[in-house]
């Protein structure tokens, strides 16, 4: 009995440093949660053949053990205090991050100028502007200019600033006051968490400053998130979609979201 226990757990450590025995299954779910940003319960308990209450069963324990965070119908990946780190939030959600990039780029001319942010999702709205022709891209996410160098139909203005190694980004008062320069035709933004009174939320206060200068620096201003920044937590409110004109993601929001952007008038667009 005892050795069959110890064939059917992994040992993993929590966010605080402590060991967790986890099963088989657990393990999985977890490596997929990493993956994709998001588990769904009805997927999991399709893909494992096992019925929701095991699943839920399952996620519940990954949540006491700090490992993840329930939301309705499923969970995300626990973030604490602090932001995934780049590399992994690269990896994470990238087909639907390449989805959301084309929808958001289809909906931006030629002929036009923008302001892109610090993320992975704009860094996947920038690879599909590569063949945009006379557009002016400026930008704090150093990411987002090298993409755009393969573009020669594309201006690239970057801001000054402390460049943060962990991502590329470029943040600060001097990048505030270089984006407070400029007036553009769109904002591009992505954000860390997006709750259900449609605040966006990010986690550090000065890259916060500088995205609502690009709100307020842009005529028309577009979020681009993937659905498992939705019911994530993070400190620092950046804006509300009242604030801006549309939302691209890659899964429905929630239906009293949703009725909320209907009020406001933000429209949303599913990639």
């Amino acid at each position: 009995m005892t050795f069959a226990c110890i064939c059917a757990t992994r040992v993993k450590s929590n966010a605080w440093g402590c060991t967790v025995a986890l099963s088989f299954r657990q393990t999985e779910i977890l490596d997929i949660a990493r993956s994709e940003g998001r588990v769904v319960v009805e997927h999991l308990a399709e893909r494992f053949a096992v019925t929701l209450q095991t699943i839920r069963r399952d996620l519940t324990e990954l949540a006491d053990a700090g490992l993840l965070d329930r939301v309705h119908g499923g969970a995300v990946i626990r973030t604490g205090v602090a932001n995934i780190g780049y590399e992994e939030r690269r990896r994470m959600n990238e087909s639907a991050k390449a989805a959301i990039g084309r929808a958001c780029a289809q909906a931006i001319p030629d002929n036009c100028s923008m302001i892109l942010n610090i993320g992975t999702t704009t860094e996947a709205v920038a690879r599909e502007l590569l063949n945009h022709r006379n557009i002016t891209v400026v930008t704090n996410n150093m990411n987002v200019a090298n993409i755009l160098v393969a573009n020669e139909s594309c201006e690239i203005m970057v801001a000054g600033g402390g460049l943060r190694r962990t991502d590329g980004g470029l943040v600060g008062d001097l990048t505030t006051q270089f984006i407070e320069q400029f007036k553009v035709d769109y904002a591009i933004i992505g954000a860390s968490a997006l709750d259900r009174d449609g605040d966006l939320l990010d986690f550090d206060l000065a890259e916060v400053r500088v995205s609502k200068a690009i709100i307020r620096q842009s005529r028309t201003s577009y979020l681009v998130t993937d659905a498992s920044k939705i019911d994530r937590s993070a400190p620092v409110r950046l804006a509300s979609l009242a604030e801006l004109d549309a939302v691209f993601t890659d899964q429905p929001l929630p239906p009293e979201l949703l009725a909320k952007c209907v009020d406001w008038g933000t429209s949303v667009h599913i990639a």
